[in-house]
């Protein structure tokens, strides 16, 4: 792999420090794309050459995924408070994940990695990433439905959660997307002018940095551009820092919305650094993980279980829609 330094060398340093990204030998791809991922997320105009994952479309004309691909800052977004009466991915009287007595969650599906479920560590998990493709959503029962992807610190078992995903929901006028962040318990605000179309590959990191303050930014490889939210908007003095998670969500407006039929969600790349071992989810012995399953308080499977994780150091898994 091969990236451009120039004038960032230093930053990149102390941040691919901060991150530690020494893991097994078997896990040497995952962490190359991580570094990529964090690399050409933190920093604009970079060339890199990345794990071939078949040619993909850019803007730029050039295949992304490709020797010589280049992914650009998309400085000209907008930020937009999401207001709380219209969709908002927690209830602010709530916790984050809503959990149903056999273990099954209201409003997530995926997977949540902890040290340990029984006495989970604080302050240990550094950062976050993953990618996925946007689904295409279909009508079901409901003519308005909601759907989140994203990958985030915190939530699991804590009352906070620093994340950035995008959404999918379904109007009566079709299919509409668009990305977002949060840091709850503060409000969502959408990343207007962002592109994102159903079909396009997403990569998207949380990585904390110090002092309270945390890296939020997310890419359309297909598109060849990424953003990362200003700092200003990303301080947490009260962040545990003891999960990490890669989740389907359905969103919450005074209670859980609708589930949007995204028939099946696939996610990659799915690594995360916590006490300074970067690994795949399901890393054991540094830490545990727990496949989420969506479901209804009476019992009805809306999204899940996810699979593909399987006790092999994996990094990918696939979760399935059941019901609204």
């Amino acid at each position: 792999m091969r990236i451009g330094y120039g004038k960032h060398s230093r930053c990149l340093e102390r941040l691919l420090s901060n991150l530690n990204l020494e893991i097994k030998t078997e896990s040497r791809m995952k962490s190359s794309y991580l570094l990529f991922v964090v690399s050409t997320l933190a920093f604009g105009a970079i060339p890199v050459s990345t794990p071939s994952q078949g040619p993909v479309s850019s803007s730029r004309g050039r295949p992304v995924g490709q020797p010589g691909a280049v992914i650009v800052l998309k400085n000209d977004c907008a930020l937009a408070p999401i207001p709380l009466r219209v969709v908002h991915h927690h209830g602010q009287s709530a916790a984050p994940h809503i959990r149903n007595r056999n273990g099954t969650s209201s409003n997530w599906g995926g997977y949540a990695v902890e040290t340990s479920f029984a006495s989970p560590r604080n302050k240990v998990v550094s950062a976050v990433q993953g990618s996925w493709t946007i689904p295409t959503v279909s009508r079901s029962t409901s003519s308005q439905t909601y759907s989140s992807l994203w990958v985030g610190i915190d939530g699991y078992s804590d009352g906070t959660v620093e994340q950035i995903g995008t959404e999918q929901d379904w109007t009566p006028s079709g299919q509409q997307n668009y990305v977002w962040f949060e840091m709850y318990p503060h409000g969502a605000y959408e990343i207007v002018g962002f592109p994102i179309a159903a079909g396009d590959n997403f990569g998207a990191g949380v990585v904390y940095l110090s002092g309270g303050t945390f890296m939020l930014s997310i890419t359309n490889v297909t598109k060849g551009v990424y953003y990362t939210v200003p700092p200003h908007y990303t301080r947490s003095k009260n962040a545990l820092r003891s999960s990490a998670e890669w989740i389907v969500e359905a969103p919450y407006s005074g209670g859980v919305l609708p589930l949007a039929d995204f028939g099946t969600a696939s996610f990659s790349h799915c690594v995360a650094t916590i006490n300074g071992t970067t690994g795949p989810i399901d890393d054991t012995p540094y830490w545990q993980d727990d496949p989420i399953t969506m479901q209804t308080s009476s019992g009805v499977v809306k999204a899940g279980p996810p699979s593909g994780v399987n006790g092999t150091t994996s990094s990918a898994f696939s979760i399935q829609w059941h019901h609204e």
